[in-house]
């Protein structure tokens, strides 16, 4: 595997920018759901570095579940066939449900997770997401929390990974595609 500074294009969004604006996001949440209590299902694996750092910004009772889906197969850009690969554990009938991804681009994975859990009927269902590709939207879906919308680039770090690695990294940053060599 590469080092990651063999490749990097350029840090697109700072650690000190995560932070400032996953507060504002909590700060947001919070006084939307002022008196209620949230229900945070997080899409693993990317979401999960976000997750930890928003539910800690959320200043209201919340609790925490799992989802994974998995749309990518070997490949880079969704396939649009999508796949629950890891279900919830709670019951998330008459709970106020909030989405938490890490990004949405063609907007297939959030359509089918939204409109698998409707059919357990929460009392509200809405999205969370740290990074939005609005020219990559194939779908339309609502995203009522956006931390920060990014062009048509690859990226990773904070979460989100090339070949599994680099999620460790404080940053977000793009890949120069034309440096980088998948691991074999």
């Amino acid at each position: 595997m590469q080092n990651y500074e063999d490749y990097l294009d350029e840090i697109l969004i700072t650690e000190d920018q995560l932070r400032q604006r996953i507060t504002e996001l909590g700060a947001q949440i919070s006084n939307d759901y002022r008196g209620e209590k949230l229900h945070l299902i997080c899409i693993l694996r990317g979401g999960v570095m976000f997750l930890t750092d928003l539910m800690r910004a959320i200043k209201i009772p919340n609790t925490v579940d799992f989802m994974a889906v998995s749309s990518y197969g070997n490949n880079r850009q969704s396939t649009g066939q999508v796949r629950i690969t890891l279900d919830l554990k709670d019951n998330i009938q008459d709970r106020h449900v909030l989405l938490v991804e890490d990004i949405v681009d063609s907007g297939y994975t959030i359509a089918s997770v939204l409109d698998f859990l409707q059919t357990r009927h929460p009392k509200s269902l809405k999205v969370c997401t740290l990074l939005n590709k609005p020219e990559r939207r194939e779908v339309e879906v609502p995203i009522d929390y956006c931390g920060f919308d990014i062009p048509n680039k690859f990226v990773f770090g904070y979460g989100l990974d090339i070949d599994e690695f680099h999620r460790n990294l404080p940053f977000i940053a793009c890949v120069d595609l034309s440096r980088y060599s998948p691991s074999e």
